[in-house]
C-alpha cells in the first residue's frame, strides 16, 4: 500500500500531529506571489451558502482554513471540522480556540461519516481525498450526507505540482518514485472520479507560484514531505549546495505550483 493512503502512517507518523504539516504550510505562506492567499480562495466558494449554513470539513488538519479566514466566517454557521487523527485535531483546537468562533471537532473516517443522510449544505476536503484507501467509497458518503443542492469542495494538485523539488530529489536518487504522479486524486483524474458520484462538477485552478529565499525553510518542508521521508541527511545536504548556488545566481528560488479545486453538486 503507498505511503499516501497508509492510515496506519498518516494517524501514527506523517500526521501525529501537525509538525509535518506547519512545515508545508510555512513555505507557502511566506513565499507564496499570489497576494490573496490560497485560504481567502477557498472560502470564495463558500460565501454563498446561507447564513445559517452545516459546514463539515474532512482532513480538517490543523485548521488552517479557519485561522486564516476567522474573520470571514458567519456567526450562525455551524461548522464541524474532522480528521482522521486526534494529534491533528487537538492542533485545529489549539489553532482555532483563540478564534472566538464556535467549532465542533469529531475523530472521522471519510469512508464511514457518521452523520445522517442530507445534515449537510457543504463538505470541504482539502488536499485530502488522495490520503482515503477507498475513495468510491468516501464520495459515496460525502453525497450521502449533504442535503440536496449541496456541494463538495474537494482541493487537490496537479501533476506537476512543485515539479522542481521532484527534479532535485531525483539528481541524488534515481533509483526513487518522487513524482507527484502517483497520487490518486488530483486535477488530471480527479474530475472522472467525481463524476462517478455526482451529476455536476466543475473544475477552478489557482494561479500561484513560490520565489523561496530560505534555504533552511525549503529544506524543513522537504524533510516533512512523504515523497522525501526516506531521503537521508547527507542526500538532503547535495540538495543544499544545490539550492545555494541557484540562490547565489538568482537570489531566489523559483517553485512551480499547480493547484485546484473541483466544486461537486448533488
Amino acid at each position: 500500500m503507498s505511503k499516501f493512503t497508509d492510515q496506519q502512517y498518516l494517524t501514527t507518523d506523517q500526521y501525529k500531529d501537525a509538525s509535518n504539516l506547519d512545515a508545508r504550510l510555512e513555505i507557502h505562506k511566506r513565499f507564496s506571489t499570489n497576494p490573496y492567499g490560497w485560504f481567502n480562495w477557498v472560502f470564495d466558494t463558500l460565501a454563498k451558502l446561507p447564513k445559517d449554513a452545516n459546514v463539515l470539513e474532512l482532513g480538517s488538519g490543523s485548521g488552517a482554513l479557519w485561522s486564516n479566514i476567522a474573520n470571514r466566517i458567519p456567526e450562525n454557521w455551524n461548522i464541524t471540522l474532522s480528521d482522521l487523527s486526534q494529534g491533528m485535531l487537538d492542533a485545529a483546537w489549539r489553532n482555532l480556540v483563540v478564534t472566538d468562533r464556535s467549532f465542533k471537532f469529531e475523530q472521522i473516517d471519510a469512508q464511514s461519516i457518521p452523520y445522517a443522510d442530507e445534515t449537510f449544505d457543504i463538505v470541504i476536503a482539502n488536499h485530502m481525498i488522495y490520503h482515503v484507501p477507498d475513495r468510491l467509497k468516501a464520495l459515496t458518503e460525502i453525497k450521502r450526507v449533504l442535503k440536496k443542492g449541496g456541494h463538495l469542495i474537494a482541493t487537490t494538485v496537479g501533476k506537476s505540482h512543485m515539479k522542481e523539488i521532484t527534479d532535485w530529489l531525483r539528481r541524488i536518487d534515481s533509483d526513487n518514485d518522487f513524482s507527484p504522479f502517483i497520487l490518486p486524486f488530483t486535477l488530471e483524474n480527479g474530475l472522472e472520479q467525481l463524476e462517478k458520484v455526482f451529476s455536476e462538477v466543475a473544475i477552478s485552478r489557482y494561479e500561484d507560484s513560490l520565489q523561496v529565499t530560505d534555504i533552511d525553510l525549503l529544506l524543513a518542508y522537504l524533510r516533512s514531505a512523504i515523497r522525501a521521508s526516506e531521503v537521508s541527511m547527507n542526500e538532503l545536504a547535495k540538495v543544499r549546495i544545490n539550492l545555494e548556488e541557484e540562490i547565489k545566481q538568482n537570489g531566489k528560488i523559483f517553485i512551480s505550483k499547480e493547484s485546484g479545486l473541483f466544486k461537486a453538486l448533488k
